[in-house]
């Protein structure tokens, strides 16, 4: 599958071996790097600054031979008429100054010409004895290798609709940088050729301007810096290429290498496009740029960049899962402080979700000086409660220290089977859904006598799915997992383990992850196991909070999710299942509104909520039928 149907556009940040001066030799190299990215399905290459002089001139620079040999270079790239838009750099004269130029070339032409607006003057840097400032030249044309070329700080460039602007290094180190216009007037992709020297500590600072202009601009940004052969009198070039995407870098390669190298990326242009639109704040600027269409297409090449099966783990796994139970103890003991609460009533089935609850529920209590007697924990055992997992809820209110009830709910479901004449054989809905409500209905009796309120525990998963009996455990006064997905779920509760000083806590925490995730309101089998598996019924979490993230986070169709999904996991899961599994997920996300419509209060803790009083607002009536028609024909 290529890159274009999806979005994805693939960009490469070039390191050439330069030799300074040698006009020639430069462009030759430049050009086999040039056939590299044609080769690799390459839309977009940029090279350093000054790449075809090398940077490292001196006052060579204002020589005319170099001047009219860099020119001869440019022809000799422009006359390869190479299906990629390639930036290069090199100093071109206009009327009585000279420009250090970042010059567009694509197809066997020369597309536009962007000086650099920004010249440095300090430290190391003595850039303005030799060129002046371009911030000033819009609206200009120029002569350049026998055409009439656009040259300008106020262009932007496009192929096939997708819009991308050049800087050259300083541009990016003002307090405003050109190429913020430059996205807010519509381009999603932002090239720097720069020629930054190493010193101590500068790389960790580029990095992060790149990654910060990246977040700022919504966009992807495209660093290139000089390094093989520039001259190391003074300074020396290691050659960075550097691709970040809204914040993230998602291409690199290594310093310190004497070779000529690629560093190439496909950016997820439709992903940024929905962030704009996602981001009202995003103004645009209108009448700033002029526009140039290249006369290329984008390539279609596979898609090469990782794409992350599990978008909710933090990849910082300590830190990530303590900056969520911080958000979730936080949120709770907000609520506490307000209603002069010093008890609350928490369900407790030995199951994943009510456990990572009843962890944060105890980290408040701790964080505010409450005696943990004061959460009344309990477990309520019904017709489908395995041993397993009736055990492990003991377990862990014991060793937790928390004031431990069980009351069993078979005699109270028995009688209101009789009340509403259902046969107790009759295993439907209302068979399943009284057990919810019956335990739903003790929870928040007891909370009346205990003077506290029902922590929740129901997860996003569930609630993406409507995974949850409507005013059953659907309800409580706050949930704390509110907006953390089941896969995230199991990781906080794995991490809680690891970093329990009590071993028992520790043992229960882990069988925990391990037992099958269940509502156990169907009769256990005969070996007083879980009968019930959640996932054989509704698919795997995995797949659904991959969905839930791609679909609601970035708002892509079902045809891209399903490209992503099989990229992301693989083998594990065939073309088939993955489109059985986003067909239920899209049923029953659109059927399950009005459980989603009326939810308890519970904290934001990541960058995908379902509260209608935050993240996501939709009718109840919305029907699924464009995405269920796309999900058919994949």
């Amino acid at each position: 599958m290529n890159n274009k149907r999806y979005g994805f556009v693939k960009v490469a940040a070039a390191t050439p071996l330069v030799r300074i001066g040698d006009c020639r030799g430069n462009a030759e190299a430049i050009a086999r790097q040039m056939q590299e990215a044609v080769e690799r399905g390459v839309s977009i290459v940029v090279f350093p600054e000054l790449s075809l002089t090398g940077y490292t001139c001196g006052d060579l620079i204002r020589q005319t031979r170099l001047q009219k040999a860099a020119e001869e270079a440019l022809r000799y790239l422009v006359d390869l008429a190479l299906p990629v838009a390639t930036i290069v750099g090199m100093p071109i004269p206009y009327k009585n100054n000279l420009y250090n130029c970042a010059v567009v070339i694509a197809g066997g032409k020369i597309c536009g010409v962007v000086p650099k607006c920004y010249i440095p003057n300090y430290s190391e840097f003595y850039e303005s004895r030799w060129f002046a400032s371009g911030r000033d030249i819009r609206e200009t044309t120029i002569d350049l290798c026998g055409e009439r070329v656009r040259m300008g700080a106020d262009l932007i460039f496009s192929i096939d609709g997708v819009k991308f602007g050049v800087e050259i290094c300083e541009d990016l180190w003002v307090p405003a940088p050109p190429s913020s216009d430059m996205a807010l007037s519509g381009a999603t992709l932002l090239f720097n050729l720069s020629a930054t020297p190493e010193i101590v500590g500068k790389h960790a600072y580029v990095r992060s301007l790149v990654k910060q202009q990246s977040a700022r601009s919504l966009c992807g940004y495209i660093y290139c810096s000089a390094g093989i052969g520039e001259s190391s009198t003074d300074l020396v070039f290691t050659g960075n290429g550097i691709i970040a995407e809204n914040g993230v870098i998602i291409g690199y390669k290594e310093r310190f290498v004497r070779e000529p190298r690629l560093t190439v990326a496909d950016i997820d242009v439709e992903y940024l496009l929905s962030e704009r639109l996602r981001h009202t704040s995003y103004i645009n600027l209108d009448n700033r740029y002029e526009t140039i269409e290249l006369p290329i297409h984008l390539a279609e090449s596979p898609v090469e960049r990782e794409i992350v099966a599990h978008p909710f783990i933090p990849k910082n796994l300590d830190e990530g899962c303590r900056e969520v139970f911080s958000i979730q103890t936080a949120g709770l003991a907000q609520r506490l402080t307000h209603t002069h609460s010093q008890s609350v009533v928490i369900g407790i089935s030995g199951g994943l979700d009510s456990t990572l609850a009843l962890l944060a529920t105890v980290a408040t209590f701790d964080m505010l000086g409450l005696d943990r007697k004061g959460i009344v924990a309990i477990t309520m055992p019904g017709f489908g409660t395995s041993d397993r997992t009736y055990e492990n809820a003991l377990t862990l209110m014991r060793e937790l220290g928390v004031t431990m009830r069980e009351i069993s709910i078979r005699a109270a479901c028995e009688q209101h089977f009789r009340d509403i004449g259902i046969s107790p054989t009759e295993r439907g809905a209302a068979y399943e859904n009284s057990q919810a409500r019956e335990r739903t209905q003790i929870l928040m009796d007891t909370a009346n006598i205990v003077g506290g309120l029902v922590v929740g525990t129901g997860d996003l998963s569930e609630a993406a799915l409507g995974w949850a009996t409507y005013n059953g455990d659907h309800m409580s006064m706050y949930n704390v997992n509110c907006s953390i997905p089941k896969t995230l779920v199991r990781t906080l509760v794995e991490w809680a383990a690891d970093n329990d000083s009590n071993e028992r806590v520790r043992a229960t925490l882990k069988d925990i992850v391990a037992t099958p995730v269940s509502p156990e309101l169907l009769p256990a089998d005969e070996r007083g196991e879980i009968a019930q598996k959640t996932e054989d019924l509704v698919g795997p979490y995995e797949l659904h909070d991959f969905f839930i993230y791609h679909f609601i986070r970035n708002g892509f169709s079902p045809r891209k999710i399903v490209f992503l999904a099989e990229r992301a996991f693989g083998e594990r899961y065939s073309h088939a299942e993955i489109r059985h599994w986003l067909g239920v997920f899209v049923r029953r996300f659109f059927s399950q509104q009005f459980k989603r419509s009326a939810v308890p209060d519970g904290p934001k803790v990541g960058s995908v909520s379902l509260s209608p009083r935050g993240d996501w607002r939709m009718p109840s009536d919305a029907v699924a039928t464009e995405w269920l028609q796309e999900v058919e024909s994949l």
